[in-house]
């Protein structure tokens, strides 16, 4: 991938955590620790930092106390399964060797990592610098514009694919701005809530196109009943979900903490301390991609030093 200015990744921790341990064989150590997800976790990193050579690098995660969506919508995420044991037992061991590689990690406390995401790409965007927000879930394609892409895996986490604001228009009908609205409509199953009744993403994006966003298409409910009655009575029927579902599909830009973009910086990495805490899982092949790539970026900044000389 070409990037032209100082790359930030930000990494969606929660989803990607869950996307290697459901892609890869339970892998375990010779005294039977699983180590599936870790190895998934961090081979997918290290496969991102080759390619990306970002100058920064922050992993947001979701932290176990109830998110302010939880306490609007009691609901919100209630299907989802508790997390298994030996997820949860790879979850603080991932945690646990970014610590000691110096890597950023934050998770705030009433927030998901998508908002810890959101906040920091806020940041970034207003700094002109280019963010590559690399997660499973959809919800962040609202992030999307000229300076923040997201890398979504696809297949597994072999394969990602890059959305810009032309591919999600292509996806979605809509741009990146208008997916909160759209799923204000439509509700998200992943996330347990329903939106309108009766009223799918090919009408929600023609509403969408039409009158911009949710409250628009409410001020206009008597020229929408006059075209389309049945439509009408849905949109009356469903205003409090689609009131609800905007709330829940927002992403919330400033949430309070602090994280200084200097400490993020790939440069401050500790190597060492990084391939010691892989080789205590016994890991032989990650701890040797650690050495290419790291090597290969102090390489590549020697280089550059030579030429200013």
């Amino acid at each position: 991938m070409e990037t032209k200015k100082d790359v930030f990744m930000l990494v969606d921790g929660s989803a990607i955590v869950h996307r290697a341990y459901h892609a890869m064989p339970p892998f375990t150590t010779s005294d039977g620790t699983p180590t599936g997800a870790i190895h998934g976790f961090f081979s997918m990193f290290l496969k991102l930092i080759q390619q990306l050579k970002p100058a920064r690098i922050v992993i947001a995660f979701d932290r176990a106390k109830p998110t302010f969506r939880q306490q609007l919508y009691v609901g919100y995420q209630a299907q989802r399964p508790k997390m298994e044991s030996d997820l949860a037992s790879q979850y603080e061991a991932i945690i646990d060797i970014l610590k000691k590689a110096k890597i950023q990690e934050v998770g705030v406390d009433g927030y998901e990592a998508d908002d810890v995401i959101g906040t920091l790409s806020e940041t970034a965007n207003k700094q002109g610098i280019l963010t590559y927000i690399v997660t499973g879930d959809r919800d962040m394609l609202q992030l999307v514009d000229n300076d923040t892409l997201v890398l979504m895996p696809v297949k597994g986490i072999s394969e990602v694919r890059l959305y810009d604001e032309e591919s999600v228009k292509e996806k979605y009908q809509v741009r990146p701005s208008q997916i909160v609205e759209l799923k204000a409509l439509t509700g998200d199953p992943s996330d347990n809530y329903p939106g309108v009744p009766g009223i799918g993403p090919k009408t929600a994006a023609t509403l969408i196109h039409e009158y911009a966003n949710v409250d628009n298409i409410y001020k206009h409910l008597d020229d929408i009943a006059v075209k389309n009655k049945s439509l009408a009575q849905k949109l009356i029927d469903g205003a409090e979900a689609a009131n609800l579902g905007k709330k829940l599909a927002q992403i919330v830009t400033d949430v309070p903490f602090v994280c200084d973009l200097d400490d993020c910086q790939t440069s401050k990495i500790d190597i060492r301390a990084f391939k010691r805490a892989l080789e205590s899982f016994e890991f032989k092949t990650l701890p040797k991609r650690v050495d290419e790539i790291f090597n290969q970026k102090q390489e590549v900044k020697k280089q550059n030093q030579m030429k200013l000389l």
